[in-house]
């Protein structure tokens, strides 16, 4: 690999520089190819390594390899038969990092409670733009504070990070309740978002690296399970406390400190990420971590060694990069550009979707329509108990249905669901059926949200990038993330003041369609790929991934699905070399 990262040019080794010759150059710089090529192809046998390095080889065919005990075997088959038996330490640390989320989620719906008394008590209740300012405070600082996400990892590790930035997460929150003016909630709210910054951008990288490929989707999706539970309980503190009064804001807001304090405590019983300790040169305790996180050594000297020859194909290619330099890269290098659109497209369609729209304002819109306060918390409060309960489905469905397919198959619904909910704000306030129209399709936006474009964007971010670009690239993707959730925070009260609740929902619904085509043509498939083979994933040119998405997959959908003709066949995308047999295509496609 090594300079084909760069200028498309491959002199790492003879035996990459034939591959390239016979493939008429192609490289991960442009793989016109498609094709995805086994680092560990002619590794030497030594012990254990040379053992794992075999099984990398060899991943389907490990039966036929004479150096592999019955145990091993044995082991190896319940990797594909049970593959979520997994280690106690896995999802261990998979439950405690994503407990982290949980305050991201938890602050929106205080905020949603909040606004329908904060802003009277600071006289502030006219002045809409204040309002979404105040609201939009942490995706504000959050957008810049991502950035720090690389400097912060290397220097503290995920761990550390994630500690630090959980201090942010707690003294600032419990400051919104003692808070005298507008201007000290605002500071509030400014550095609880510096915390998140990292914090969201630190947290699914370090699910991404501990996770096997098989089944990271949904475990890494976890980081959005949680993000809807905290809404969820949000929604339950802002009914338990609106009736305290005028002061029902302090306390709604301040509850969220809650999920941040074991968390402070409990990351320190966690791994390290095994590929951040790898990217550090320190082996054994890579080899330790990834132990406690697979079930036998074997596996554990498997993962470790792929991730170790990527990690010497990426040194070779960005060995010396700053930060600075890394932050050019993922815009000017083709794999990398690749993965940055790929991550921009998916954040995004979840801004909008109008999902965040909804976790802060759902409550003032539904007084807008002409409800009481306590109505429309219940409205907010069944809003994060769909959002919640419809999260779990995508635990199973995001490795196998796939990332793009979900999000293919929940947009168009999403974006009907809104037109509907439009339609029931012009309906009469007088007529018994309103609410309870406006209610339910509203729930059900949010059934199709929950297992699609919920937990889809920090998944792929995590994924898409090569570790040694890794907190970069997701950097960029919570800074689009956060770029346009503060447009939209900000814009939302002056909105709703002037298109009504009718005309707001009419163009979310119309964002949805929008994001529909983007991801079509702009979001490559990555679900059971190991994070080193996603390098080949992102070298197709843009361009001919969205030829072959019109092309080819759009006219086999239409045979298959539309006129059922059972024997249409699918020309697949990616070529898998070295692994489903030497250069023949795959026989799962890329969507499927």
């Amino acid at each position: 690999m090594s300079e084909s990262l760069k200028n498309g040019k491959d002199t790492s080794s003879v035996e990459h520089t034939e591959y390239y010759n016979e493939d008429n150059g192609a490289d991960l710089s442009n793989n016109v190819n498609a094709k995805i090529k086994n680092p560990l192809k002619g590794i030497p046998k030594e012990k254990l390594f040379a053992q794992a390095a075999l099984v990398a080889q060899n991943p389907v065919d490990f039966d036929t390899i004479q150096e592999l005990t019955d145990e091993d075997r044995h082991l190896l088959r319940r990797e594909v038969t049970h593959k979520w038996s997994q280690p106690w330490a896995l999802y261990y640390t998979i439950f405690i990092t994503s407990l982290g989320s949980a305050i991201q989620g938890w602050d929106n719906t205080g905020a949603n409670g909040a606004n329908l008394s904060f802003p009277v008590e600071f006289g502030i209740a006219d002045n809409t733009w204040l309002v979404g300012c105040i609201n939009s405070a942490p995706t504000i600082l959050g957008l810049m504070s991502a950035w720090l996400s690389d400097p912060v990892n290397n220097a503290l590790g995920r761990r550390g990070a994630i500690f630090v930035t959980g201090l942010f997460c707690v003294f600032p929150v419990l400051g919104q309740a003692f808070t005298r003016n507008w201007w000290e909630l605002l500071i509030c709210r400014m550095l609880l978002g510096f915390g998140i910054g990292i914090k969201i951008t630190t947290i699914p990288i370090f699910s991404s690296e501990t996770v096997p490929a098989s089944i990271r989707g949904g475990l890494v999706m976890s980081f959005q399970l949680w993000v809807a539970f905290g809404i969820f309980i949000g929604f339950c503190s802002n009914l338990i406390f609106y009736r305290i009064g005028p002061h029902a804001w302090r306390f709604q807001l301040a509850a969220a400190f809650a999920p941040a304090v074991p968390l402070l405590f409990l990351v320190w019983l966690c791994p390290e990420s095994p590929r951040w300790l790898l990217k550090k040169r320190r082996f054994q305790q890579s080899f330790k971590s990834f132990c406690r996180l697979r079930n036998s050594e074997l596996q554990a000297a498997r993962d470790l060694y792929y991730a170790y020859r990527q990690l010497e194909a990426e040194t070779a290619a960005f060995g010396g990069s700053t930060f600075f330099g890394r932050i050019r890269d993922i815009f000017v290098v083709p794999r990398l550009r690749r993965a940055t659109l790929g991550a921009g497209v998916v954040m995004l369609a979840q801004q909008f979707s109008g999902i965040n729209i909804m976790a802060f304002y759902s409550s003032t819109i539904f007084s807008e329509g002409g409800y009481s306060v306590r109505t429309s918390l219940f409205i907010s409060f069944g809003f994060g108990l769909v959002n919640f309960a419809f999260a779990f489905p995508a635990i199973w469905t995001i490795d196998t249905f796939g990332r793009r397919n979900l999000l293919l198959f929940t947009f168009p619904n999403m974006a009907w669901s809104l037109f509907v909910v439009a339609g029931c704000f012009q309906l009469s306030v007088d007529n018994a059926a309103r609410l309870p129209l406006i209610a339910t399709f509203v729930f059900v936006f949010t059934a199709f949200y929950s297992p699609g474009i919920g937990p889809v964007p920090n998944v792929y971010a995590a994924e898409c990038f090569p570790l040694s670009h890794r907190e970069t690239g997701v950097a960029w993707a919570i800074f689009v993330n956060n770029t346009v959730s503060t447009i939209l925070g900000l814009t939302f009260p002056s909105m709703l003041a002037a298109m009504k609740p009718t005309g707001a929902f009419c163009f979310y619904g119309g964002l949805n369609i929008v994001a529909f085509v983007m991801i079509f043509f702009g979001l490559p498939e990555t679900k059971q790929r190991t994070l080193e083979e996603l390098d080949y994933i992102f070298a197709v040119p843009t361009s001919r991934h969205a030829s072959y998405q019109l092309n080819t997959w759009a006219p086999w959908f239409i045979k298959r699905y539309i006129f059922w003709q059972r024997h249409a066949h699918l020309e697949p995308l990616y070529q898998l070399d070295g692994v489903a047999g030497d250069g023949e295509p795959n026989k799962v496609d890329a969507f499927h």
